[in-house]
């Protein structure tokens, strides 16, 4: 057992936090916001801190009186960093989420210390990543300095995030509740639909991916009548939960780790972080492994459901900026896009509402001025709205828009025609 004498005081802990340094932190349900917002508090004495991070919870970087104290550089833009990275208190690196660890083990980014929060440790003296394995494993292993937020409600789950304790060079002890996300409460008519079409495209035996967001969950609670589905995603959620337990998610067709669930981050409620504690059929997974195009491929009919801001009418996706604002990241999408199109039987898709939540259409002549591209023409497959579902493999340009414009919302479809008119007519 660990002893009380091996914790140390939060105070302590961040003096190994320095100006001028580079700091990983740990994301999404694992952020360690006992530790990061003690250390907002200390900004005085810090300067030029570079934080190194992908989703974060519970803390906010948008305050501009951090600025010249902390700089962010966010590996996927998420609402505690948006404000920042958009005003010049930081700023966005495009990478797909699959190779962020080789940032660090390549020294691409040279990180001086890691936060992370993790469980307590259990007799042999190892602590778990609990929620998130993702790119917080290869920071452990290559930062020069490594801080614990130690916290008894962080699930230990199995897979790759075990840590001995030796490893930390400071552990401080916070009995915290983890950020809690709700997808379900953001649904609507149009994400119900969109669950529907999207669940009658899934075969028995396939292998799902689900992204961030209220369209998978939608998804997922449509499949209770599907048999032996898999699962090999790089996020998991409260959805999957009722179809692990009455066995329609079996992983009995996997080839790749077979007979388990696996994911690389866990973000939902309270009741998804007591189902994956010590849960053997759990496995959280570094994320250069679970996100390899390569290794999904292998898999049975992998279905990749994911989501975008817009899509233009040749079938560019943009899921990470409106226009040029950064609004969140690539992430894993062309991972699992890719994985799935290599996959035997399998089907890459992208699912989204016809129109925002103010009417404007997702379908568009052109993307806005400075958008980001995720997934290419060239990647594109399954494109779902509310409206039906169309496959744009193999199609030209112009058939693609035609194609686009029949599941588009019915108050745009004239503007679309004319968009093509002018684009492939004249």
């Amino acid at each position: 057992m660990i002893s009380e004498k091996e914790y140390t005081s939060v105070e302590d802990a961040l003096q190994l936090i320095q100006s001028n340094q580079r700091i990983f932190v740990h994301g999404s349900a694992a952020t360690p916001k006992y530790i990061l917002n003690k250390m907002i508090a200390q900004k005085e004495r810090l300067h030029n801190v570079e934080l190194i991070s992908i989703t974060q919870n519970g803390v906010d970087f948008n305050d501009p009186t951090l600025a010249g104290h902390f700089y962010i550089n966010s590996l996927f833009v998420s609402e505690s960093t948006r404000k920042a990275v958009n005003s010049g208190m930081g700023d966005y690196t495009p990478v797909f989420l699959s190779e962020i660890p080789l940032l660090f083990t390549r020294g691409i980014l040279l990180l001086d210390v890691a936060i992370v929060h993790v469980s307590p440790p259990d007799r042999h003296g190892y602590c778990s990543l609990g929620t998130s394995v993702d790119i917080a494993l290869a920071a452990i292993n290559t930062a020069k300095k490594v801080i614990a937020q130690v916290n008894p409600k962080m699930p230990r789950v199995h897979g790759d995030g075990f840590i001995p304790f030796s490893k930390f060079d400071a552990a401080v002890w916070v009995d915290d509740d983890l950020p809690e996300v709700v997808y379900s409460a953001n649904a609507n008519e149009a994400t119900d639909k969109i669950g529907k079409i999207v669940a009658e495209l899934i075969e028995d035996g396939s292998t799902l991916q689900l992204g961030i967001g209220t369209i998978p969950d939608s998804v997922l609670k449509n499949l209770t009548n599907h048999k032996n589905l898999g699962l090999h995603t790089e996020m998991f959620s409260d959805g999957v939960i009722p179809l692990i337990l009455n066995g329609t998610i079996n992983n009995s067709h996997k080839k790749i780790v077979k007979g388990y669930n696996v994911t690389s981050f866990i973000l939902g409620t309270r009741k998804l972080y007591d189902f994956v504690d010590d849960n053997p059929i759990i496995k959280s997974l570094d994320i250069n492994y679970v996100n390899d195009p390569r290794v999904l491929s292998l898999n049975p009919k992998v279905a990749a459901i994911n989501s975008a801001i817009e899509i233009d009418i040749t079938g560019q996706v943009c899921s990470d900026s409106i226009g040029t604002y950064q609004y969140s990241g690539i992430g894993g999408q062309m991972d699992f896009i890719r994985g799935a199109a290599l996959s035997e039987g399998g089907k890459p898709i992208i699912a989204i509402p016809s129109v925002t939540n103010k009417g404007v259409s997702r379908i568009v002549p052109l993307l806005k001025q400075g958008a980001g591209v995720v997934t290419t023409r060239g990647h594109i497959h399954w494109v779902v709205t509310e409206f039906g579902a169309v496959n744009l493999f193999g199609m030209s340009m112009e058939h693609r828009a035609h194609a686009l414009i029949k599941i588009a919302h019915p108050d745009h479809r004239e503007m679309l025609e004319k968009a093509v008119h002018d684009r492939f007519y004249t």
